[in-house]
């Protein structure tokens, strides 16, 4: 009973940047995400337009451990309050595709029958390399304002983790991609009507 009751109870992180910033981990992941950022070209700083609204957001800490349970790495993430986004103002369409798994069952049957190799990809970050349409601005990030600019708010351009359209614009970046590696889907609708499987 006091173990379930551990398992219920554990938390592998802070819960406040107030309690991250007390210790050197915790620091240094934020640092990497903020990097990391900057590196992506997520966000311009620049004056709140008239008329806009500014959407919040909150770190999130979590401790990622390996198959033996040996702790890898500490890893902070800047997840936006999409919660507040309003339909019209901050986004549009938020549909996506998703894949069946019979869809996924049937392409592994015909690879085995005919003796293709499969292969697996995972794309670090995913989300934030969607390419965002619409004007969404956020607050600067907790502890990283820039210095004589504390008034200035995050334009961003490529999507962050907590958008509504945010795997709507990974989405639409990956169809671009794949189509010019020559790469067709099944049906012929547009991306956003449909569910498609891109094939040579």
């Amino acid at each position: 009973m006091n173990s379930l009751f551990a398992l219920y109870c554990h938390v592998d992180g802070p819960i406040h940047f107030e309690e991250a910033i007390k210790d050197r981990k915790w620091i240094e992941a934020m640092d990497e995400k903020i990097n990391a950022i900057g590196k992506n070209k997520t966000w311009d700083l620049v004056e709140l337009r008239k008329g806009k609204e500014v959407i919040g957001f909150k770190w999130v800490y979590k401790t990622k451990s390996n198959a033996e349970g040996k702790i890898e790495r500490h890893k902070a993430r800047l997840v936006v309050k999409g919660y507040k986004q309003q339909y019209g103002r901050d986004y549009e369409e938020t549909f996506v595709p998703v894949t069946r798994m019979e869809t996924v069952r049937a392409v592994l049957s015909i690879a085995a029958q005919n003796k293709w190799k499969v292969c697996q990809m995972d794309v670090k970050s995913a989300f934030l390399n969607g390419m965002l349409m619409e004007e969404v601005y956020i607050e600067q990030p907790l502890g990283y304002e820039k210095k004589g600019q504390e008034h200035k708010v995050c334009r961003l351009k490529k999507a962050l983790y907590g958008l509504k359209q945010a795997p709507r614009a990974w989405y639409s970046r990956i169809y671009s991609y794949l189509q010019k590696m020559d790469l067709k889907s099944l049906r012929e609708n547009p991306p956003s009507t449909s569910k498609k499987m891109m094939v040579k």
